[in-house]
């Protein structure tokens, strides 16, 4: 595990808002975000969370450094641990660090390699309002990582930094964009050569001969590449430092003015090298990236010049409009006031303008901006690219057709979804990562004899092979596990499972424990064997009371007026008698029913005056629509039908709804909408009613305002 802090240096990001909503935020993915949770706040949505720690941050006007403290926890790829894991992993870091007590937010991420969480924390402590800011705090996370490893039983890493900082910045950089460091350049290439080096013209040699210039800056060295780009020379090893290599060498040379011949090699910004071949990929992303720059340099142009348009516009209006007033026979303070509203107008308008601009430029900078190669070579795969999927397959770090995918990680991975089931693909094995039901199984079970072959190999908890043997076994399809005591369980529960069948044919879903792997050697796609159809029932059982008809289980069997078509209510078979002398006959009866016998007319239903079963009044109708607007996820209060015996008392106006005719008084109660039929002159007398005025409910049902109540 690695818990790391990450530094807000924007005030964009350091905004406590900003970060929780992009924590949140799927970006149209299924297996991004997983838990959320909020500690230390009133409300247990994050979308309330945020207003009350932006609340707490206002409280502090004097603290000047960042309020907003951005932890990061990460596991080891395939390492899933629990929610409650999580959970208390995040509470023993976050009380190391001193924030206990503070404010925080927690969202798992389920779209890279590894499993991670993000743990947005107010810096503000609610109740003190100090600012706190954990000295040396990644030394304490390394000592807690320690802790918690041995503890919880997690993968181990190395908390001891062995790098200096520019190195883990350039291997970072190398990880996210995916293109060779200068400083990774040179210990690759020309590291052995330059430790070799006895003398300031062989190491200038050697580093001539990989395009690499060595010069002096300030009181020590940089590395210099033909392209410009530059390094420190200690950041390479500690060796060629310039007190270092003055002391093998003696006072520092500059290189020669001429070098001698052309470079065998040259630094120039490109992917690392992976297993495949990227030259042309990697040329087409330069192309595509120079079409993003052109794009974008012609899309500011034109907004550009429609700025300069609008403002010559608002400043030629703003003319006409003086020179008509200079015209007009009106008194000199009359005059004045209308230059005053003309310049008013005309500020108003370039202000206007102005922000039209600056919204138009973010927009056009979203639209064609950059992206870094890992992060290009991810949107080409996810169209459908095998050659980029295969170059992120490539790359150092990476364990090793695209489907139609939830995400795909910056080494290749494929995440997407059977059904409930989270599967990942990385090429050389199938790993079920969360949510495997029996349908998830089935479906991974499928993918892998298409992708690997029928031999099958399964690691995993007992629980989770248990599982998978049972979906193999229900499924009939043709694969066989390489384990023997597996394949041998399989072979037994088949009888079992066909008995099962002959009995009832849907066989019982439920849910795997554990995280899962399905792995096998690449073959040939093959379709997916059909279920076969189980045996059929008897039509009908004796008994002592007689014969009945079997209806076997609930929804097993249709009655005999549904069997083979669907029937509306418009096509039953209804009798109406006018008159006593009129009789039913079976010519009368539709054709699909049952009993074609003429029946008794006494039992016919007569109206009964009142709202009729199953009629919604206006007011159940409104709280109905509300209701489904709100389980779809929009940000609805829950209404509910007010009473006058239990919600007498002081509420919030909220507004007057009109449904069928009927209107309908809105009064907020808390964090509910209370829902109260009213008549026209109460609805008259409430248009004179602001939103958020408080009015009464009395026990006879009526509105109570400050004046006449009705």
């Amino acid at each position: 595990m690695i818990a790391r802090h990450l530094p807000m240096k924007s005030l964009r990001k350091s905004d406590y808002s900003e970060l929780v909503k992009y924590l949140i935020d799927p970006k149209d993915k299924q297996e991004r975000v997983g838990k959320i949770d909020v500690t230390n706040c009133q409300s247990d949505k994050p979308e309330y969370a945020i207003t009350e720690v932006l609340n707490t941050q206002a409280q502090n006007r004097r603290a000047t450094s960042d309020r907003t403290y951005h932890l990061v926890l990460s596991f080891r790829p395939g390492e899933n641990p629990t929610p409650d894991t999580l959970r208390a992993v995040e509470a023993r870091v976050c009380a190391g660090l001193g924030y206990e007590e503070h404010q925080r937010v927690s969202v798992v991420h389920h779209d890279t390699d590894n499993l991670h969480v993000h743990i947005a924390i107010n810096a503000i402590h609610p109740k003190r309002h100090t600012l706190h800011i954990p000295y040396n705090d990644h030394k304490t996370l390394g000592q807690l990582c320690d802790k918690l490893e041995q503890e919880f039983g997690l993968a181990k890493d190395n908390h001891v930094a062995q790098k200096r900082g520019a190195e883990n910045r350039a291997n970072d950089m190398e990880a996210h964009t995916g293109i060779e460091s200068l400083l990774g350049y040179i210990k690759r290439e020309c590291s052995q050569q330059m430790q070799s080096a006895q003398s300031w013209a062989e190491l200038h040699s050697v580093m001539g001969a990989h395009g690499l210039q060595l010069r002096e800056r300030g009181n020590g060295l940089i590395v210099v590449a033909d392209d410009g780009t530059a390094v420190k020379a200690s950041s390479i090893d500690r060796a060629y430092s310039k007190g270092m290599l003055e002391t093998r060498f003696g006072a520092f040379e500059a290189a020669p003015a001429a070098p001698k011949g052309e470079p065998t090699k040259q630094y120039q910004p490109k992917p690392l090298r992976v297993r495949p071949n990227t030259v042309e990929l990697y040329a087409r992303f330069r192309r595509d990236q120079q079409a993003r720059t052109e794009a974008k340099a012609a899309a500011l142009a034109k907004s550009r010049a429609r700025k300069t348009r609008a403002i010559e516009d608002a400043k030629r209006t703003a003319r006409l409009k003086r020179t008509a007033i200079k015209l007009l026979p009106s008194a000199p303070l009359a005059k004045k006031i209308l230059y005053a509203a003309t310049s008013s107008g005309l500020k108003a308008d370039l202000a206007a303008i102005t922000a039209r601009h600056t919204k138009e430029r973010a927009r056009i900078g979203e639209e064609h901006k950059r992206t870094a190669w890992a992060d290009w070579l991810q949107s080409q795969a996810m169209r459908g690219d095998p050659e980029a999927l295969e170059a992120l397959r490539g790359r150092p770090g990476a364990k090793a057709a695209v489907a139609t995918a939830d995400g795909i990680t910056k080494t290749g991975t494929i995440i997407y979804r059977l059904g409930a089931t989270a599967v990942r693909d990385d090429g050389q094995r199938l790993a079920i990562s969360r949510g495997a039901d029996v349908a998830g199984l089935v479906a991974a079970l499928q993918l892998a004899a298409e992708r690997y072959g029928s031999a099958i190999a399964v690691t995993g908890t007992e629980a989770f092979k248990s599982r998978l043997i049972e979906a193999a076994a229900r499924s009939g399809l043709p694969i066989t596990f390489s384990d023997p005591a597996l394949e041998q369980r399989r072979q037994q529960l088949l009888p079992e499972i066909a008995n099962d069948r002959a009995r009832s044919p849907h066989p019982d879903g439920g849910r795997a424990t554990g995280g899962s792997a399905i792995a096998g050697r690449p073959v040939a796609p093959r379709e997916p064997r059909a279920e076969p159809a189980g045996p059929a029932r008897p039509a009908a059982t004796r008994t002592a009371g007689g014969r009945k008809p079997d209806i076997g289980r609930i929804g097993r069997q249709p009655p005999p007026q549904a069997q083979h078509r669907l029937r509306g209510m418009s096509e039953l078979g209804v009798v109406q008698f006018s008159d006593r002398s009129e009789v039913l006959l079976p010519g009368h009866v539709h054709s699909d029913l049952e009993h074609k016998g003429p029946k008794p007319d006494n039992g016919v239903r007569r109206d009964i005056p009142g709202p009729r079963a199953g009629v919604m009044t206006p007011a159940e109708k409104y709280i109905a629509e509300r209701t489904a607007k709100r389980a779809k996820g929009l940000d609805i209060p829950p209404h509910v039908l007010a009473d006058p015996t239990t919600h007498v008392g002081t509420l919030a106006f909220a507004g007057v709804r009109e449904i069928d005719g009927q209107r309908l008084a809105l009064l907020k109660r808390q964090d509910d909408i209370l829902v109260l039929p009213i008549d026209a002159a109460t609805a008259q007398r409430l248009t004179r009613v602001k939103i958020g005025d408080l009015l009464t409910i009395t026990p006879t049902g009526s509105l109570r305002t400050k004046g006449r109540s009705r």
